[in-house]
């Protein structure tokens, strides 16, 4: 006999809910469903114009505009001052916004002047307190040069006192190789940058650091601002701070401190709240008041984590030397510019390794000031304390003196003071015979790779990003969005979609998308590749993580040098600069995670019976996934800076237009705030996505 119908139709309405349940509660089924949905309207939407399905229509056109009318009122109309012109000499009427950036930038370029002369020796800055009169008259008058001899003694000595003698022959052999290589006055230059933005940086991030603690709303309203301001390319924040500051090292050094800043602010609130409740109750109990106990308790505490942020900020700046060099900035960086645009891969080279030398130093010196125990109850003596300082003091009068004497047998160049750049030791024609040589080797092997990566690869890669109807596009993002993370997650990674979408350049912006993607694949599976063969024995661990910490270092610009000429200026030379400089992130994430599995689970899976690639696969890799996923975001966020960077050798995507607005005095401002948010919110989104799948992820695996 048939079942009754009624039977029929609620057997048939159950097995209806059940298959709804198993939808709603497999991920995997509803990412499936959120694929065929995407190919759809891949494939079924008119690529016509006038389709709103293909495009948005550029309703935030305006933005650029505003941004450039809001920084020329502020600059000419806003709260007007009468101010004496001592040229003219009579007042006349100034915006007060110009004249603060005015005074800004005047004292940060005194402070730099100052600085290098007090090394390299001069008389600008006796010039602010005599007359240029006295001083035609009095042509003896000059602030004697630090002779290098004396430089590399000190960074001997400091390097002993901060880490013993390999770090004393680190300081002591790189000084030694800028001053005999020429690069002394450069390198000079460019420490001059970097000792007046980091005190300025951290005076600024430990304050905000502080409030940022004290008061949880301020946290809170601190952290979207920072996420946009540590994924914003450089080249954004160039354009504006020439309109507001000038040309010049004022405007370098400004652009640094807003870059560097961050990382300060947010390593002070991370080492402060790391403090445990223990430490802070007895300093309450000693009877502390809440200045002494932040100033002589809490600080002092997290002191590990501050001068962690210190190293970050001095990383910063080093890495910011090149950048800088496109707004006035001198140095190493400016010397690096100028040889690559004369194509002259040997002198961009020493100074690109002398950037790196000087950022290796001072990153093993902070780290090794951050590391160093303080011990607050050794009972020393004048001379013992403060021994190694006397000792530099008389190195520096004894070479003086012997610099001086010497001035009597050189006839126009005393090389115990400086050695000039075209009189130094240089490896450059051998660097440049090298290249010659891959050129001439492997030029027909790397020409068939580059055309094969631009054409079989890259090409129809970037096509099909181009041909994604914004509809299609915007689908995926907020479907991916909220299966991971629910509606509010999706609605925020809408709205910063749509916000690029709405604008005119939303082809550059899929161009950007492009290469960040192929990008962060490569990278993120070589990271996990190295990351996993290095991670099996604690040696192989301290080695890899040895070498992330040394290519961390490496300022972005360097990573172009190399690809420059091995690739010429295509896209496959920028993406390969980003794979290598993306994978570090990636790597060092990779070991962390694989560590971090408990012993208990290697044994249990030892015990089980089964194989090594058994146990990656099955134990570790899912156990660390969330840790190694946490990588894949800087990744994304390192892989995009480089692609921005990578307009400087050509390239097509938002990058270009951010370099070009450089040259563009009527609406450069605007251009370059509003696409490097575009950058920044494309970081932002993947970062939110990324962070809620590891949370969640490491709830279910009873991590968090």
């Amino acid at each position: 006999r048939r079942p009754p119908r009624s039977t029929l139709s609620s057997s048939s309405a159950a097995s209806d809910v059940y298959k709804r349940q198993i939808i709603r509660s497999s991920k995997p089924a509803q990412f499936g469903i959120l694929l065929i949905v995407f190919l759809l309207l891949y494939n079924l939407v008119p690529h016509n114009e006038g389709n709103y399905f293909w495009r948005l229509p550029s309703l935030l056109g305006f933005i650029p505009i505003k941004i450039n009318e809001y920084i020329y009122a502020a600059l000419y109309e806003w709260f007007p001052l009468k101010v004496w012109d001592p040229i003219f000499e009579m007042y006349e009427e100034k915006a007060a916004f110009r004249e603060f950036t005015k005074s800004i930038s005047k004292g940060l370029l005194f402070l730099i002047t100052f600085v290098r002369e007090l090394l390299l020796g001069g008389d600008k800055i006796i010039d602010v307190f005599v007359s240029d009169a006295w001083l035609k008259d009095n042509d003896w008058m000059t602030w004697p040069a630090l002779p290098w001899t004396a430089a590399t003694v000190g960074a001997f000595l400091l390097g002993f006192q901060l880490g013993g003698i390999r770090l004393a022959l680190l300081g002591g052999i790189g000084s030694l190789y800028v001053s005999i290589f020429g690069n002394w006055v450069p390198s000079i230059q460019t420490l001059s940058f970097v000792l007046i933005t980091t005190p300025i940086c951290f005076v600024l991030g430990l304050s905000f650091g502080i409030w940022g603690y004290l008061d949880r709303k301020v946290e809170t309203a601190l952290q979207p601002v920072l996420n946009v301001m540590q994924t914003m390319p450089q080249f954004a924040y160039l354009v504006p701070i020439i309109a507001l500051f000038g040309l010049g090292d004022q405007a370098g050094s400004i652009a640094t401190i807003v870059i560097a800043t961050p990382p300060m602010i947010r390593n002070t609130i991370l080492g402060l709240k790391r403090i445990s409740p223990e430490v802070v109750e007895a300093g309450l109990m000693s009877g502390c008041t809440k200045t002494q106990l932040l100033f002589k308790v809490l600080i002092p505490t997290a002191r590990r984590d501050i001068l962690n942020g210190v190293n970050t900020v001095i990383m910063q700046c080093l890495a910011m030397v090149v950048i800088a060099s496109f707004v006035g900035a001198k140095g190493l960086g400016l010397n690096l510019k100028i040889a690559l645009n004369s194509l002259k891969i040997g002198k961009a080279a020493e100074a690109g390794f002398c950037i790196v030398l000087i950022a290796v130093i001072l990153d093993r010196f902070t780290k090794a000031w951050a590391n160093k125990q303080v011990d607050y109850f050794e009972n020393l003596t004048f001379f013992q304390r403060y021994k190694l300082l006397i000792i530099f003091g008389t190195s520096i009068l004894i070479f003086s003196i012997i610099a001086f004497i010497a001035n009597g047998y050189f006839d126009k160049i005393n090389y115990l003071y400086v050695i000039p750049i075209e009189k130094g030791f240089t490896f450059a024609h051998h660097i440049d015979a090298a290249v010659d040589w891959v050129w001439e080797t492997f030029f027909y092997s790397l020409n068939s790779f580059n055309k094969f990566l631009l054409t079989e690869v890259l090409g129809p890669m970037k096509k099909a990003y181009l041909g994604m109807p914004v509809v299609a596009t915007l689908t995926l993002t907020m479907g991916v969005a909220y299966i991971i993370g629910g509606i509010r997650t999706s609605l925020l990674v809408g709205g910063m979609m749509l916000f690029i979408a709405m604008s005119k350049y939303w082809d550059r912006a899929l161009i950007t998308m492009y290469m960040a993607t192929f990008a962060v694949i490569v990278a993120s599976l070589n990271g996990i590749i190295v990351g996993s063969i290095f991670s099996q024995t604690e040696r192989g661990s301290k080695i890899i993580l040895t070498v992330c910490d040394f290519f961390e270092t490496f300022p972005s610009f360097v990573y172009l040098i190399p690809v420059i000429f091995l690739f010429n200026i295509t896209d496959t030379s920028v993406l390969i600069a980003a794979i290598v400089y993306a994978t570090v992130p990636a790597t060092r994430y990779t070991v962390w995670g694989l560590n971090s599995v408990p012993l208990s689970l290697h044994e249990a899976g030892t015990m089980s019976g089964v194989s090594r690639i058994q146990r990656w696969t099955n134990i570790e890799i899912p156990i660390a996934f969330p840790t190694i996923m946490l990588g894949v975001n800087q990744t994304v966020v390192f892989t995009l800076q480089m692609v921005i960077l990578g307009a400087l050798i050509g390239t097509e995507d938002l990058g270009q237009l951010i370099f070009g607005a450089l040259s563009r005095a009527k609406d450069g401002p605007g251009v370059a705030i509003t696409l490097g948010l575009f950058v920044s919110l494309m970081a932002i989104s993947v970062d939110v996505i990324v962070r809620k799948w590891a949370e969640e992820r490491k709830k279910a695996l009873g991590l968090a």
